[in-house]
């Protein structure tokens, strides 16, 4: 039987004291790749709706790209990296099955020999969200004072880049926050996360666990690499689910549509956002919306999305968020917050 959490659950006094986004240096043009793929004109636009993507180099990595993002939150924050509690990374490519990604991070960041915690919280592209929600607890509790939290994937080295509905909708990019106690005014209002796992194979890179290892499989390991998507499964579900989520933080947060000031969507990809934008009944003027210049960056989508719109002044102190989305899982998560 379904549970459900409390009707009003307890605000929680957290702040984004800082954040950041980092981009690898070589960008992919959908014109481009109309040519690589020997495609007319604008078929590449016109088919994923993105314009250009971030593509990582052999020499970016998750953690070094999630670094660069790490210290840009921590310098909005006022903070070094000596000054967090915690290090926590919800990225969905990871670098390498072990250690956790976070710990990679952590020595780029020149913790190494500083004792101070590192984790993962995966759950792909709804990672930002999974993990902010689950860490805001021990922060509230005081167990932690201050938590880096950076989401950081390097999406194109696992794409099939001869289908177009799929490699040409993804970006790489990495981006953080620094998590912190309130001042009386941030809080998280409501949150919810959900999984229907009925849909656990829609979304899916079968290799790099132990379940396909090359050791134990008797077929080619390469194909197992690449990501598998079955688009129209995946948003026939999220629109089955979306707008009851919707209602529930709402209901949650004893807030009306009319009082959310921003809807941060995870951008999954041109249809998902217009479906943002149209199911779940908001104006596209209150909708944050970089996918056609990023595509789609797994968890750094949406956290990247939210720094963007912070930094060129969209989103100010004092307003309340609506952030969204789903992931592989499939996994629905949404949060209303207090910037």
């Amino acid at each position: 039987m379904q549970t459900s959490p409390p009707a009003h659950l307890p605000a929680r006094p957290v702040s984004i004291l800082g954040s950041g986004h980092a981009l690898p240096e070589r960008i992919v043009t959908s014109t481009e790749l109309d040519v690589r793929l020997n495609l007319r004109a604008g078929s590449v636009a016109r088919i994923s709706g993105v314009i250009q993507r971030h593509v990582a180099s052999p020499r970016e990595t998750a953690a070094s790209l999630g670094a660069l993002a790490a210290r840009r939150a921590l310098a909005a924050a006022g903070l070094e990296p000596q000054q967090v509690d915690l290090v926590a990374c919800a990225s969905g490519t990871m670098d390498q099955g072990m250690p956790s990604n976070a710990a990679l991070l952590h020595l780029e960041l020149g913790l190494g020999q500083s004792g101070i915690p590192a984790l993962d919280v995966n759950a792909s592209c709804l990672g930002f969200l999974a993990a902010v929600d689950t860490l805001s607890w021990p922060l509230s509790a005081g167990r932690y004072r201050r938590i880096l939290l950076v989401c950081s994937d390097i999406a194109s080295c696992g794409l099939d880049w001869q289908q177009v509905e799929v490699c040409g909708i993804f970006g790489d990019g990495a981006a953080a926050v620094v998590l912190g106690l309130g001042d009386g005014g941030p809080k998280i209002i409501a949150s919810s996360l959900r999984t229907y796992s009925e849909g656990a194979h829609l979304c899916e890179i079968p290799g790099g666990g132990s379940r396909y290892h090359p050791r134990r499989i008797d077929v080619p390991f390469e194909p197992l690499t690449s990501f598998a998507m079955h688009g129209k499964g995946v948003f026939r579900l999220a629109a089955k689910h979306l707008p009851a989520m919707k209602d529930e933080l709402l209901s949650q947060a004893g807030l009306t549509q009319a009082q959310i000031d921003w809807v941060i969507p995870h951008q999954a990809s041109h249809r998902a956002m217009q479906h943002a934008t149209r199911r779940l009944g908001f104006k596209r003027d209150k909708v944050i919306d970089i996918f056609a210049m990023h595509g789609n960056q797994v968890a750094a989508s949406l956290p990247t999305a939210l720094d963007i719109a912070i930094r060129d002044g969209r989103i100010q102190r004092g307003q309340r968020l609506l952030l969204i989305g789903t992931g592989a899982g499939l996994s629905l998560g949404g949060m209303i917050l207090e910037y």
